[in-house]
């Protein structure tokens, strides 16, 4: 059974794969060499990469000559992630419930999609059942604390005296987790995943302002959802605050350079 946040997150992804592709999808494929190199992806692994987007990850493993599945809850993503990863079997699925046999995967990753699921502790135990004993699991989330770069959009909301709309539920507290590498290794090993590591990305995303705000002003995201959600003078405020923030970030050549943290833990099933 789905979650509020679970519809949320449907509603907020709908027909958002060209304007996340545009702004938000560089960002989130950082991590990605790292995660499969965690999970243990090589020629001949079989890999399953859950919430695969515009299918970064997918081609990735892909490339490395995987026998790659990938799944999206959101159709518009999987019709981006497939001609992006010609060689894996992309589909429409989603958490808690995947459409795959027990022990099914040698190696499954999620790139931030624990993000975006109501109950991140039962679609970790869907992600172990899939996996083979011995398999590797490997996931990335945001870390909490923002890094400065990653909470600039969230700056020039708050600035604009903009708060959370109602509509807009956030995680049930008793299925939150500290977002710290020593929480997030703890809810890998809840699901019984053995020998888990986290450890903590940081790196500097180029962009272009313009680039970095044509997310929320499509409505992409969260952020992009409390944007959307404005009437257009308050949008235009908000816009004109961020315009003014990006000068901390800004380098000689205008290209923004934003410092983000994520957390990436992996485990043995």
């Amino acid at each position: 059974m789905r979650t509020a946040f679970d519809e949320s997150e449907r509603r907020a992804w709908a027909g958002q794969a060209d304007a996340y592709a545009a702004s938000f999808a560089k960002l989130c494929a950082y991590p990605v060499p790292g995660l499969l190199d965690a999970a243990g992806v090589g020629r001949g692994v079989r890999v399953l990469d859950v919430g695969t987007g515009t299918g970064t990850a997918a081609a990735a493993a892909c490339e490395r000559g995987a026998k790659v599945r990938a799944v999206d809850a959101e159709p518009g993503m999987v019709a981006r992630a497939a001609p992006a990863a010609p060689g894996a079997d992309v589909r429409v699925a989603a958490l808690p419930r995947l459409p795959f046999a027990d022990d099914e995967f040698d190696a499954v990753v999620g790139n931030f999609v624990l993000n975006h699921v109501g109950r991140p502790r039962e679609a970790l135990r869907e992600l172990r059942r899939v996996t083979r004993p011995g398999g590797r699991i490997a996931a990335t989330i945001w870390g909490v604390p923002a890094a400065s770069g990653q909470a600039l959009l969230g700056r020039a909301v708050q600035a604009a005296g903009v708060t959370r709309p109602a509509h807009l539920p956030t995680l049930a507290p008793e299925e939150d987790f500290p977002r710290t590498e020593q929480g997030f290794a703890a809810l890998l090993g809840e699901t019984g995943l053995m020998d888990v590591v986290c450890e903590t990305l940081s790196w500097d995303h180029r962009t272009t302002a313009e680039e970095w705000w044509s997310g929320p002003a499509a409505g992409v995201a969260t952020i992009g959802q409390i944007v959307a959600s404005q009437d257009p003078a308050v949008i235009a405020d908000i816009k004109d605050r961020f315009q003014s923030l990006c000068a901390e970030f800004a380098g000689p050549d205008g290209v923004l350079m934003l410092p983000h943290m994520a957390l990436m833990a992996h485990g043995q099933a």
